[in-house]
């Protein structure tokens, strides 16, 4: 019976795999006899990638699309703008990442019912495998935001400081931050270049500022392009503005820190009681334990 089942598993996942590539070959030929011979040389003249892999890619995802909720295309794109869109990924090959998890988990967890020949109480857990491997890329994702996050908090202070120092020398803001995305790297470099890429290209400085706040979701950069942006209504000099933020973001960095300070005995308690405290028992009081043993075994 196990066995099986481990075949139908497998089977469904080759069928699947095989309607795939089925569509794949079948996609785009035109109805006219006279021009098969014409498509096929053209199609085979394309690369590898172009002819296979990108009509897969967009076969998978569009079957993610119809098997989740409504939207979910605007959710991926919007995390993805905030991961950074890491290899230059989209909303296609995310989705066929998914798709591809799910599959491959399917396919492992066939093969190790095949061959281990595992009980049939095991098959609800390969099953809540598959789902948990399709939301891996999510977890990934996820991860990536939060990491890409921290490092833009963590380097905003010192970016406003030279930007506030090269206001204060003369340079007006664009030249300004120019030099700075030339001085310095990482995510907030990246995204302060991109700004000013949008500038340059005609874009009013105020929607760069809100393209960047919702590219960026961290609430100190919020803060800053909130003050630049009331300073930008009201006339105030963006040199004092630039000073201001940049005090506020290092006094927020200090207390950041004293913050994870504070934390670091509240989360050194658990260790300490269950990994630490047992071995030094162990260690000063198992020779008198042992001596007491000892002791009494004799004296009975």
């Amino acid at each position: 019976m196990l066995y099986s089942l481990s075949l139908i598993l497998v089977f469904i996942s080759v069928f699947l795999t095989s309607m795939a590539l089925t569509m794949l070959a079948t996609k785009g030929r035109v109805s006219k006899p006279a021009s098969i011979a014409s498509i096929i040389e053209q199609e085979l003249a394309e690369p590898f990638v172009r002819r296979i892999l990108l009509p897969l890619v967009q076969n998978l995802a569009g079957v993610v699309r119809k098997i989740s909720p409504m939207g979910i295309s605007d959710k991926v794109r919007r995390k993805l703008a905030l991961a950074g869109n890491p290899k230059d990924m989209n909303v296609d090959k995310f989705l066929a990442l998914k798709a591809l998890s799910a599959m491959g988990a399917f396919i492992l967890l066939g093969l190790a019912h095949i061959t281990l020949d595992l009980s049939l109480t095991s098959i609800p857990i390969s099953l809540g495998l598959v789902v948990t491997s399709f939301f891996i890329p999510d977890l990934w994702l996820q991860h990536r935001i939060n990491t890409r996050q921290k490092a833009i908090a963590l380097a905003l202070p010192d970016t406003l400081d030279l930007l506030t120092i090269s206001v204060e020398a003369g340079l007006g803001f664009d030249a300004a931050l120019s030099r700075v995305v030339k001085n310095t790297k990482g995510p907030l470099s990246q995204e302060f270049y991109r700004m000013l890429q949008e500038i340059r290209l005609g874009t009013p400085r105020k929607e760069a500022f809100k393209n960047l706040g919702e590219r960026v979701n961290v609430p100190e950069l919020h803060a800053f392009i909130l003050a630049m942006l009331q300073a930008d209504v009201f006339g105030i000099s963006i040199a004092k503005v630039l000073r201001v933020q940049a005090q506020e973001m290092r006094i927020k960095r200090r207390q950041k820190a004293e913050e994870i300070a504070m934390k670091t005995p509240v989360k050194m308690v658990f260790p300490l009681v269950f990994c630490i405290f047992p071995a030094l028992m162990v260690v000063i009081l198992g020779p008198a334990a042992i001596k007491i043993y000892t002791a009494i075994i004799q004296s009975l």
